[in-house]
């Protein structure tokens, strides 16, 4: 898709991932609109790029419907939605203060699947209302999953179980979507350096770097965004997951 001059979303579009994929679309000519629980951050990154910020819980009905229909009145239809918002606490399952309170996997779940899927369903509707463009595509979904979804960590068992959702419904959206003409897709990253990353210590950083086969070090959020722009550009790619990870496989 050629996407200068049509609509954009990206969901936590004001740091990390979300902000790179944001300014690459942006650079290619899309209008996008920045999503985020951070008013100053999604104010801030929809400045730069001339776009448009808006305060969004992903995982609220009310929240992601206005800010879908205000995209829509800014931008046209939707025609790129980018899902980067998520949470990624750590926690044991049996801890040495206990078990980890229902609550706290409820909130990851809630926030890194149920967001990704309510902008899903909420894009896709605006996208299967706008004209067709070549090859009849109306338009692309990238979601943000992660090598957690099949490595997991200790510590990581909601997180893990989030990201292994929203692949599990990449395929069923993308089928169900195909007769449309929207695609559906799945990026995989792993060690990326956004902030999560880059405010741990030193000696960790370095340790978890040396664990990436090829290249010796943590991903680059604009890789991410150059891959989210290949796919939102190669009709071809529809239905599947592609790690961006070095070869790393985490043990």
């Amino acid at each position: 898709m050629d996407v200068r001059g049509r609509g954009a979303i990206v969901t936590g579009g004001g740091s990390g991932l979300g902000a790179a994929a944001a300014r690459a679309l942006a650079g290619a000519g899309a209008k996008v609109c920045v999503l985020d629980v951070n008013a100053e951050t999604a104010a801030a990154v929809a400045k730069e790029i001339g776009g448009l910020g808006l305060v969004c819980d992903v995982a609220s009905a009310q929240d992601a419907e206005a800010a879908v229909a205000q995209a829509h009145e800014a931008h046209g239809p939707c025609r790129v939605l980018v899902n980067c918002a998520g949470i990624a606490p750590a926690k044991r399952i049996v801890g040495r203060k206990g078990t980890m309170a229902l609550a706290d996997f409820e909130q990851v779940i809630r926030v890194n699947l149920i967001g990704s899927f309510n902008l899903l369903r909420l894009a896709a509707a605006d996208m299967a209302g706008a004209e067709a463009l070549e090859d009849g595509e109306r338009g692309v979904v990238v979601s943000t999953s992660s090598v957690a979804a099949v490595e997991g960590q200790i510590g990581q068992a909601a997180y893990a179980a989030s990201k292994a959702g929203i692949i599990g419904m990449m395929l069923p959206a993308a089928r169900e979507f195909a007769k449309i003409g929207i695609r559906v897709m799945t990026v995989a990253p792993g060690l990326i350096g956004t902030p999560l990353l880059l405010n741990m210590p030193q000696e960790v950083q370095d340790n978890l770097a040396g664990q990436v086969p090829f290249p010796h070090r943590f991903g680059k959020p604009e890789e991410f965004a150059d891959l989210v722009m290949h796919i939102v550009e190669n009709r071809m790619l529809n239905g599947d997951v592609i790690r961006l990870d070095g070869a790393l496989r985490m043990q």
